[in-house]
């Protein structure tokens, strides 16, 4: 029996904010430090959802086609369209989430049904690849429309909810002129397989990673060989499975390093490590910080 794609409803569990917002903006790395940079399926309900990069690149399922892009791009996510995406360790830019009835309202003015009809279609498009100084523009404006979104969702001033609501219009009707303007190639033909197991790591991976199975557990779950299974991570995402179970580790030591006040200690054994030392050592190993030390820092960055 497959398991049904889970829903992700942020406003349960991210950021109470979510959950009466019409609209709002984020900064990418904010969002990363909660769910990390390897996000498996899901879909978001009754939510059009926007990445836009400005650095770095994504490996990404959306729906049945697959893509490997590079920054500066967009990937737009309709809602209930499965998804899930690999960024990479340097990808930086916003991520623009806005409840359906918005746009539909816009749908609803555009009487020929092109705005629709484009937005209701996931895509991902490069936006270095556009062609004519006319699309340049257009991608300029997109991001400045989304950095100006980011403000706004940030502030409280007079008119606030008017002018969220003029800047996601702005927005998507560009995302649809960009769209309109590329042709848009799926660009690696995985084996579904290969996906299958991929994306079945990754559950198991969710499920014990608090447990710290070695690599050949993983693998006798999944009936393949350690070698096997860290080919399938290279071939689907580009990363070794070995620091898919560390990075995991690592969000989570993150996450609670950043939205708790528990001491070390505690995050250490809550993860399931016996001795703190080894994971502050860990810690640092893959964040190249002490656990206090990127605590504070973290704290310091944050909004």
């Amino acid at each position: 029996m497959t398991a049904a794609i889970p829903n992700l409803d942020l406003g349960r569990s991210y950021d109470l904010r979510y959950e009466d917002a019409d609209v709002h903006c984020e900064g990418l790395g904010r969002l990363a430090d909660f769910f990390g940079r390897n996000m498996v399926a899901h879909r978001h309900a009754r939510v059009y959802q926007v990445h836009l990069l400005w650095q770095g690149e994504v490996r990404l399922k959306l729906d049945e086609s697959y893509y490997h892009a590079r920054a500066p791009l967009f990937f737009l996510t309709p809602p209930s369209v499965t998804h899930a995406f690999v960024l990479s360790d340097d990808a930086q830019g916003l991520v623009l989430s806005v409840r359906q009835n918005v746009l539909w309202s816009l749908f609803n003015e555009d009487p020929a049904g092109v705005l629709s009809r484009r937005l209701n279609q996931p895509s991902c498009i490069e936006l270095k690849a556009a062609g004519g100084s006319d699309n340049e523009g257009e991608a300029h404006r997109l991001f400045d429309y989304c950095r100006l979104l980011r403000t706004e969702c940030a502030g409280e001033e007079i008119g606030r909810n008017l002018g969220l609501m003029a800047l996601t219009r702005l927005a998507f009707i560009t995302m649809a002129r960009l769209a309109d303007s590329f042709s848009q190639s799926p660009n690696r033909a995985l084996r579904q397989v290969d996906v299958r197991v991929f994306q079945e790591f990754n559950q198991l991976i969710e499920d014990h990673y608090r447990e710290h199975w070695p690599l050949r557990q993983y693998a006798e779950r999944l009936r393949v060989t350690e070698t096997r299974l860290n080919d399938i991570c290279r071939r689907v995402a580009d990363i070794p499975s070995l620091r898919l179970v560390h990075d995991r580790v690592l969000q989570e030591a993150r996450r609670l390093l950043l939205f708790s006040s528990a001491p070390v200690s505690e995050i250490a054994y809550s993860l399931g490590f016996v001795d703190v030392s080894y994971f502050s050592r860990f810690f640092r190993r893959h964040a190249h910080a002490a656990p206090s030390e990127w605590r504070e820092q973290a704290q310091v960055r944050s909004p």
